[in-house]
């Protein structure tokens, strides 16, 4: 495959703007064209990215990135695509549009250019239809699900004429370059995600309707308690837009024809909502709205097409079942048969029949509709992979009579799951399958089902990766930092001395870590145990400086949320193998403590300037990714970024046998550089202005005067300090904190609520 140096996004609007910075985030340069306007010619260009830099969650990692796009307009600037080694259309959903645009793009195009439209369900034979050959022979669909830089998914989808190599080199792009999970589509009516998740939508709303329940009780039905996303069902699609969720699903109403059409069909109050312009966020107002200086949630009443203030829902039988596994969770509920029972019986059970009669028309593998409803639409399992959690056989014994023939067969074949160890259930032929080995992508599940584990507690456990590598993995709740897990770090820093060439710290969990074990401080302070706490932030501490100073090289692989105690552990591995979507900072602020397992050390020592780590620690401020840690130096030049997820460990365990080849370890350090009395006295003028502005409590400027005298190096007259002197000051200063009534009422609202408390 050539390489990609630049390419052509034709269309600036929500998905074309995006889907542009997402190339700008992956270091591609690209030209972003639009219809021209008059006055600026391209000010729809520029308005586009304008809108990416604003928007919420952002498009761009830092952006940065933004400069690497230049605009322009199909009038003026068409003939630049020459320069382009891959042109993406993304304007509207309209097939004469589309076709006359790529007619145009014809006459100037590279001949060897990826030709690929974003289009969600137009099929692909319809927009080439009578391209010369050689068009259609480059021209594919790669559709981005919207927001193109935290949704996983990308369909790649062949024309009926593309080159097979094409395919495959466009995949390992997308999958290496952008970090999508790349699944192959057929030609059919919005492909797969869309086809199973408009589906999902038009039987929650079905539901709805033939239920009496509310937007607001549908919406506390369908989101984690489901394994789905907090934006659960009316959220989503007010962030998509009512206008482009309503031609997802009239696209597979107008091409389809089977007994499900109708299932499809807009719902009469989805059509007075369109007519009136109520489109979701975009125009201010859809299933929900926000009113007055309070920004008040509203909802709306589907059958008056009122609002009235959004209601908390909360249903005994939920409550019970909230904190069960996702599976029990759910079969518990189907058991009540009470208001919530009812309604997700009627949605699973219409989604189930209709994702197993979906097979082959629009995958033939299960697989590939599991995956595409978790790395397109975020759900925690797909369709097969929930009703396998759930229980094959218990759901089909509720479904009968309406069983689909398929599941018969597959039940009569003996088969009791979808999936087994590296098998999945063929349905079209009634066997079982190998679930092929993806490149690149290691499992730890499959590692410790297969060979084993090299040691292990119930905080942590400890992974031959192969090649010589060693995983540390955390596996607590919200792989917090306990005792366990410092005592596993020990284990693993012994096992470099003897067995292994690296070691990796990483996980395949939701988060890298929520940091130190909150509730073991909160206990042993309110229990006057500071013995207890002197002794874990004394082990955590060495235990890190362990790690630091290992005799192999240590490779943290930061994913997610690395926050407080989480973030230390990254800051002092030796190199770091981040994510792309990695949040991290030092947070310990909102629970009333500063950071003592070696974070405000290593500011001390990483800033020549004090006032720079300084701020980190003040603001509590957490990276919006991978990028940003780096631009604030949480992350070094030498740390490298994975854009696919799935790809971190492996990325990190290369990582890990590059830099072993020429290792060498070091020891702590006696003459760190500090700012003393001066520095001191600067970091807390610089908290007398916030205090006087108004943005720090009496509390806040406490514990902030206490990092502060620690990376002054406790005020120290001399002009250097060791390693462990500061190490010794987090201490003495963490210790004076735990005593504080102010901050265990901090630690304590954040382990009940889940939010700071400012006291």
């Amino acid at each position: 495959m050539q390489k990609i140096r630049r390419v052509a996004i034709l269309g600036a609007g929500t998905m074309g703007s995006q889907i542009a910075a997402h190339f700008a985030n992956a270091a591609i340069p690209v030209l972003l064209l639009d219809l021209p306007s008059s006055g600026d010619r391209n000010a729809i260009a520029k308005r586009g990215i304008e809108l990416a830099l604003r928007r919420h969650p952002p498009a761009f990692f830092t952006g940065d990135e933004a400069a690497l796009i230049e605009t322009g307009n199909f009038d003026d600037d068409l003939s630049r695509i020459r320069a382009c080694q891959w042109i993406l259309e993304a304007v509207a959903e309209d097939l004469d549009i589309k076709r006359a645009l790529w007619a145009r793009v014809d006459r100037y195009r590279d001949p060897k250019a990826i030709l690929s439209t974003n289009t969600s369900g137009i099929p692909l034979a319809d927009i080439s239809r009578d391209f010369p050959s050689s068009f259609q022979q480059q021209f594919l669909g790669t559709h981005f699900f919207n927001p193109p830089r935290y949704l996983h998914l990308m369909e790649v989808i062949p024309g009926p004429h593309t080159h097979p190599t094409l395919l495959d080199e466009v995949t390992e792009f997308c999958e290496l370059v952008l970090g999508k999970g790349v699944i192959r589509a057929k030609d059919t009516p919005n492909f797969i995600a869309n086809r199973i998740g408009a589906f999902y939508s038009a039987a929650i709303q079905r539901a709805m309707v033939q239920g009496n329940y509310t937007i607001e009780e549908v919406d506390a039905l369908t989101g984690p308690l489901l394994g789905m996303p907090k934006t659960a069902s009316f959220r989503l699609i007010d962030i998509i837009g009512l206008d482009v969720w309503a031609q997802v699903l009239t696209n597979v109403y107008t091409r389809t024809n089977d007994h499900w059409r109708d299932w499809f069909a807009l719902p009469p109050y989805l059509v007075k909502m369109l007519e009136r312009g109520w489109l979701g966020e975009k125009s201010g107002q859809g299933f929900y709205k926000r009113e007055g200086s309070t920004k008040q949630r509203y909802a709306l009443n589907w059958q008056t097409l009122e609002y009235h203030p959004a209601q908390d829902i909360s249903l005994q039988s939920i409550e019970r079942v909230r904190k069960k596994p996702l599976g029990e969770r759910i079969r518990a509920l189907l058991e009540e048969q009470d208001r919530a029972g009812l309604f997700i019986w009627a949605v699973l059970k219409a989604v189930f029949t209709y994702a197993a009669e979906m097979v082959p028309e629009v995958s033939d593998r299960i697989v590939e509709i599991d995956r595409a409803m978790r790395w397109g639409f975020g759900h925690q399992l797909g369709p097969f992979e929930l009703w396998d959690t759930i229980g094959l056989e218990y759901v089909a014994k509720r479904m009968e009579p309406e069983l689909p023939e398929n599941i018969r067969r597959m039940l009569r074949s003996g088969a009791t799951s979808f999936y087994r160890n590296q098998e999945y259930f063929d349905l079209p032929r009634t066997a079982w399958s190998p679930l092929e080995p993806r490149r690149g992508v290691i499992s730890l599940s499959y590692l410790k089902r297969e060979h084993g584990l090299v040691d292990a507690n119930s905080d942590a456990s400890l992974i031959d990766l192969g090649e010589g590598v060693l995983c540390l993995e955390f596996h607590s709740k919200m792989n917090v930092i306990g005792e366990g897990t410092i005592h596993m770090m020990r284990r693993a820093v012994d096992r470099l001395h003897t067995h292994f060439s690296a070691l990796v710290i990483g996980n395949q969990g939701q988060i890298f870590s929520a940091g130190a074990n909150l509730a073991l401080i909160l206990s042993a302070a309110q229990a006057g145990d500071f013995a207890r706490i002197e002794g874990f932030i004394r082990d955590f501490q060495y235990a890190l400086l362990a790690i630091k100073y290992a005799p192999k090289p240590v490779i943290a692989a930061g994913f997610s949320r690395a926050l407080g105690g989480g973030c230390e552990v990254i800051l002092q591995s030796y190199r770091v193998q981040a994510q792309a979507e990695l949040y991290m900072g030092l947070v310990e602020r909102n629970v009333g403590l500063i950071p003592a397992g070696g974070g405000t050390k290593e500011l001390a020592m990483r800033f020549s300037d004090p006032m720079k780590g300084f701020e980190l620690i003040a603001s509590a401020a957490v990276s919006s990714s991978a990028a940003e840690a780096r631009k604030w130096g949480l992350l070094r030049p030498a740390d490298r970024i994975s854009m696919n997820p799935e790809f971190l460990l492996s990325d990190a365990q290369r990582f890990a046998l590059e830099m072993a080849a020429s290792y060498q370890s070091g020891e702590p350090h006696k003459e760190v550089v500090v700012s003393g009395e001066a520095g001191y006295r600067k970091m807390l003028d610089a908290l007398a202005q916030k205090q006087q502005s108004g943005i720090l409590t009496k509390h806040d400027f406490t514990i902030l005067e206490k990092a502060a005298y620690v990376i002054s190096g406790g005020r120290t007259a001399q002009a250097t300090v060791s390693e462990e002197d500061l190490l010794a000051l987090e201490r003495e200063t963490f210790l004076s904190l735990c005593g504080m009534p102010e901050t265990q009422a901090r630690i304590s609202h954040m382990l009940e609520h889940g939010q700071p408390l400012r006291n």
